[in-house]
């Protein structure tokens, strides 16, 4: 395995799209709107974006590993580590993993200082919120991952749905509009899905660990219970985006992604072995991909019918 392809398993790269697309959403929403696109802002973003993202999953890997969470995800029976494992398996040191993880935190803050010279102030906002989220996720003080009282998952809407869509679109026009505000909750609330899902594949090594999740807290009946539920606000969001005009009509093909998971939950009962979860995290990950590309492709079409 080459280098690059150890960084991509180290930091989990083969999600980050759960990132980029809210950050095309907020620049596709400013074409359709304004009819402009300003494509170094928008590449800027997408790095920066990306790597912050990237920071986020291995300085969460650092943390769990020092709090040993992980190590208990690896030694508990049933349970699915979701680590890249480089940590507990001795792949790369602390001391590597560390330096790789600041590097990519030090990429995101140029890319913003760049950003906040080319559109405004309020990327300070938008950028150090999306920091602070991304670092205290499971660091402490805050150990937002860890209280079991939804801060995570409200931490997660807030960085994978207002701050890089409304952040992309203020970045491209140096304005706050509703309709980005709008747009960020179909996209933020699938990605949370994604992230809450994810606890059900090692939610008892969790509670070993002292990890807190609402899963941990809740149990598998009802969290299986509010799963279901966050699917469905999340499509409603997306008809409430057409009703006010922040989408076009046929953006509600999107809601045909619904299909395929709820098919995954119909197969689940009210306790399962971790490894039946896999299935539902595989269609949450596509259930979120698909619909946000849908959504931008929407606004793309409609900037193209609208403005050429």
């Amino acid at each position: 395995m080459n280098i690059f392809q150890q960084f991509k398993k180290a930091s989990r790269m083969s999600v980050i799209m759960v990132i980029l697309i809210p950050i095309a959403l907020g620049a596709a929403g400013a074409y359709a709107w304004t009819g402009e696109i300003r494509w170094i802002p928008l590449l800027l973003s997408l790095i920066g974006g990306g790597a912050v993202h990237l920071f986020s999953n291995m300085i969460n890997d650092l943390w769990d590993f020092k709090n040993g969470a992980d190590g208990a995800a690896k030694e508990t029976e049933g349970a699915i580590s979701t680590n890249s494992g480089y940590l507990t398996n001795g792949v790369w040191s602390y001391r590597q993993f560390a330096a790789v993880t600041w590097t990519l935190f030090g990429i995101a803050a140029v890319c913003g200082i760049a950003l906040v010279f080319m559109s405004g102030p309020l990327v300070w906002l938008f950028a150090g919120l999306g920091a602070l989220i991304a670092y205290f996720y499971v660091a402490p003080p805050l150990k937002l991952g860890y209280r079991g009282k939804g801060y995570s998952e409200i931490a997660i809407l807030i960085a994978f749905g207002f701050l890089p869509v409304a952040g992309s679109y203020y970045v491209q026009t140096s304005e706050i509009d509703y309709r980005a505000v709008l747009l960020s909750l179909p996209i933020g609330l699938l990605t949370t899905l994604i992230l809450f899902n994810h606890h059900f594949l090692h939610w008892k090594a969790d509670r070993a660990a002292g990890k807190r999740t609402l899963v941990v807290v809740w149990g598998e009946r009802r969290a299986l219970q509010f799963s279901r539920l966050l699917l469905l606000i999340a499509y409603i969001c997306l008809i409430v985006c057409v009703l006010a005009g922040a989408l076009p009509l046929y953006a509600l093909l999107g809601l045909l992604m619904i299909i395929p998971i709820y098919a995954v939950y119909n197969k689940l009962g009210a306790t399962n072995e971790s490894v039946k979860y896999l299935p539902l995290m595989g269609a949450a990950v596509k259930s979120s991909t698909r619909c946000g590309l849908l959504m931008v492709a929407a606004l793309l079409v409609q900037g193209l019918t609208e403005w050429l």
